[in-house]
């Protein structure tokens, strides 16, 4: 083999190892992107779901204007996407805390949702990472 064939091979093995890393990378980001977003989808059904019981009156088993006593089987959105659902809620606001499989934009810590209902819908939205 010549030097100019060597330096062919060399040159193609280089440039199909950067187009690896690349890939490798921008597949990343894409899975923490997707699972922020399904986190987001998930709790705006929550959401929905509160809202839904707060509107309702007392007499048709809603909340009557209040979020209190609102009770919904919180293990069915705990899935392979939301590792973890903390609520926190009073009568006029609920708050929901999720955290995600993948890693955020740290590579650290892994993605994290916050959400706030008020009495009228959706009062704020936090991606923590």
């Amino acid at each position: 083999m010549g030097q100019q064939q060597l330096l062919l091979i060399i040159l193609g093995v280089t440039l199909v190892g950067i187009a690896v890393v690349v890939g490798i990378n921008l597949f990343s980001s894409n899975a923490a992107e997707n699972n922020r977003n399904i986190l987001i989808t998930d709790l705006t059904h929550l959401a929905n779901m509160a809202q839904q019981y707060y509107r309702k009156p007392v007499a048709l088993t809603g909340g009557g204007n209040s979020f209190m006593g609102w009770n919904v089987n919180w293990t069915l959105f705990v899935s392979t996407i939301m590792t973890s659902l903390a609520i926190s809620f009073s009568a006029q606001q609920i708050t929901f805390a999720a955290q995600g499989r993948e890693l955020g934009f740290d590579g650290l810590t892994k993605v994290k949702v916050t959400m706030v209902i008020g009495p009228n819908g959706i009062t704020s939205t936090t991606i923590n990472n």
